[in-house]
């Protein structure tokens, strides 16, 4: 079992910057697959970031790309997800996910944190 947490929400300006964290309990942590994910209000869950137990790999979504970095420190059990240059459409509730498969997908995610909310103002 891996209980997530996420924390960071808040309010941001468009064209600035938040950090989103997701600690994690759990000694298998680092077995894990990492994904963050997100959900405007009306919309489905979408795919945004993900990283590999190791960190080596990343994979992005189009939307994204250049402007989120996802990374990891498994000595602190916790995933990242820095976000730059904020637009107005990443306004969403953001969800932190592990899974044992890297993919961009929801159902390849076994267990999800309660989310946090961002909002990107014009």
């Amino acid at each position: 079992q891996v209980q997530l947490v996420e924390s960071g929400a808040g309010l941001v300006q468009a064209g600035g910057s938040l950090r989103l964290s997701c600690a994690a309990s759990g000694r298998t942590f680092i077995y894990y697959n990492m994904g963050w994910f997100r959900q405007a209000p009306g919309k489905e869950r979408e795919f945004v970031a993900a990283i590999s137990w190791g960190g080596g790999r990343t994979s992005y979504a189009d939307s994204v790309k250049g402007r989120f970095t996802i990374s990891r420190d498994n000595a602190k059990n916790t995933v990242y997800l820095q976000m730059n240059s904020l637009k107005p459409e990443d306004t969403a509730v953001y969800y932190c996910a592990a899974g044992k498969v890297l993919a961009g997908t929801t159902s390849s995610y076994d267990y999800w944190g309660q989310g946090t909310q961002v909002t990107v103002s014009s």
